[in-house]
């Protein structure tokens, strides 16, 4: 079972540093366009929903050294920061996991890019991969049915977007390439 992004109705919560992107990818994916009211020009452009929440966590440094930090609510309410949390872990863990999976955002590396879109390919190739394919520790849960003790589970099937860990040969198979979905 596999859910698309139209049977999501809200993005999962978000904490990110400072980079401007991922508001503008989350309105590019979830954002929806306001009904028409009748009168003037009817609505186009895409707007948050009042249940969305993302953090910002920017870190403030002074001779290359973090100084502090600064938490930005930028959709949600103040009550996000409790769920959320305040500290750059998830933006660092998230930061340090992409580099392992993927060799070309290694620092000092021979294996970079050449091609915006060569990076492009691999980013989007390891989110899919961490995403379907790995189990996650912390997101196992406990079952003691005799046979074993814990069940695996991947991001994914957390986020209830599938019902098992994907092989890389079920990804191959069934992941569309080269289109817009």
């Amino acid at each position: 079972m596999l859910k698309t992004r139209s049977q999501c109705d809200r993005p999962p919560g978000l904490v990110s540093d400072g980079w401007g992107g991922h508001r503008e990818a989350l309105l590019a994916v979830y954002g929806q366009v306001p009904p028409y009211q009748g009168r003037g020009r009817p609505p186009t452009k895409k707007r948050p929903q009042p249940d969305w929440e993302y953090v910002q966590v920017v870190k403030q440094r002074e001779n290359g050294r973090v100084i502090g930090t600064e938490t930005r609510v930028v959709y949600g309410d103040e009550k996000t920061l409790d769920r959320l949390g305040e500290h750059t872990a998830y933006v660092e863990r998230t930061n340090l996991t992409t580099r392992h999976m993927n060799g070309r955002l290694v620092r000092k590396t021979l294996g970079f890019s050449k091609q915006l879109t060569m990076l492009d390919a691999a980013c989007i190739w390891e989110d899919v991969v961490y995403n379907f394919n790995h189990a996650v520790k912390s997101l196992r849960q406990e079952v003691n049915d005799g046979y074993r003790r814990w069940q695996p589970r991947s991001p994914a099937m957390a986020a209830e977007i599938t019902d098992h860990i994907w092989s890389l040969e079920e990804l191959l198979t069934r992941v569309p390439i080269g289109t817009n979905t």
